[in-house]
């Protein structure tokens, strides 16, 4: 118990400035769903509302988790993840035209989402477990790169080109907190920059590499692949600074606009609520996420530091990713728009990362005592 003997130790010691600004994020989007469904919290906004606080709570539970359990758990999960990747491959269930998921039954099970958070664990752990002397050296370069290349590359075959660019920003981002010289990443990405062509000619299906051709010139087929980012547009330019008013969004509510529920919710709220709206969301993001970055500066241990910054990042990556997609600064590569998207892969994994940050924020703090 605390000191005024009310309210127990375990709630009290949690961070609930950012509990509750989750909440809001989550419930903002429950508003935005409920909306897109023409007033109604049928089909998306009630199932949405029960998953999220199923996670909110499980995210809370995992702040009691010991960090040393998720340094210990960062290679088998890894190579977990890794099997199940190969098992998608050889039966795992098609819909929409992917391979993404294995049916367990009772539960459609999708490993390349939770690969997100396993490739930050791991390559942390790797890169406490080198020597800081070898860390400039190639040896430091190409483990890591296995590690990241392998489930990128399944994830590539399912097709999914915005979870495996997810997976390796991620797995980056700690090569490079981890102090890997910048002449290494600076000669990766001239590499990729000349792959590049090869890549959007040989490599990408059909569609993924039509979503690239528009995004370099989205006028080019406005009324078919240019459709998504055309109506986005639109919607969120209609609605102005404060938007069209709740439920007034002509975009969504006439079908306009594709996939408004998940990933153009962004669209769908800035009709709505406009410019200010929009700037609610961006800034309540980038205050979780400083959140996580600052866990990551006060944690004690390499792999806290590392996992902290490489969690906060990932999260950044689905905000980032989602937002330049909406608004036509990047290529459409499916990446929704956490705690706020239909859906509950992305929702779970971004849950996945609080719990995590809570419990190494948890760590802080008692180290500190």
């Amino acid at each position: 118990m605390t000191r005024s003997g009310i309210v127990p130790a375990p709630l009290a010691s949690l961070p609930w400035k950012i509990i509750v600004l989750v909440t809001a994020i989550g419930c903002f989007g429950l508003v935005v769903l409920y909306s897109a469904a023409g007033g109604s919290i049928r089909p998306w906004a009630m199932s949405q509302g029960i998953k999220f606080f199923l996670f909110l709570g499980g995210a809370m539970a995992l702040s009691r988790v010991p960090e040393d359990f998720w340094r210990r758990m960062a290679f088998p999960a890894y190579g977990g993840l890794l099997v199940a990747l190969v098992a998608v491959e050889l039966l795992g269930k098609v819909s929409g035209g992917s391979q993404r998921w294995l049916n367990l039954g009772f539960y459609q099970f999708q490993p390349s989402e939770l690969m997100k958070l396993a490739i930050v664990l791991a390559c942390a752990r790797f890169y406490e477990l080198l020597p800081p002397a070898e860390t400039r050296r190639f040896g430091a370069l190409w483990p890591a790169a296995v590690l990241i290349g392998l489930p990128a590359g399944l994830v590539m075959l399912q097709p999914d080109l915005g979870t495996a660019l997810m997976i390796c920003a991620g797995g980056a981002t700690i090569m490079f907190l981890a102090g890997i010289p910048l002449r290494l990443f600076v000669g990766g990405a001239l590499s990729v920059a000349v792959a590049a062509p090869l890549a959007v000619n040989f490599l990408l299906h059909d569609y993924q590499r039509n979503r690239v051709l528009i995004f370099l010139d989205p006028e080019s087929d406005p009324l078919g692949t240019g459709y998504h980012i055309s109506q986005s547009k639109i919607a969120i330019g209609s609605g102005g600074i404060w938007g069209k008013g709740f439920l007034n969004g002509s975009q969504s509510h006439l079908q306009y606009l594709p996939e408004g529920h998940t990933d153009f919710v962004f669209a769908t709220m800035a009709e709505e609520w406009g410019l200010a709206g929009g700037i609610f969301i961006i800034l309540a993001f980038l205050l979780v996420i400083r959140w996580g970055v600052g866990v990551g500066q006060r944690a004690q241990s390499r792999f806290a530091k590392l996992t902290a910054a490489g969690l906060a990042t990932t999260i950044f990556f689905y905000v980032a990713i989602n937002l330049s997609m909406v608004m036509g600064l990047a290529p459409v590569v499916g990446i929704p728009l956490p705690l706020v998207s239909f859906g509950g892969s992305a929702q779970m994994t971004v849950m996945l990362c609080l719990g995590i940050l809570m419990s190494i924020d948890r760590q802080n703090r008692k180290s500190l005592r």
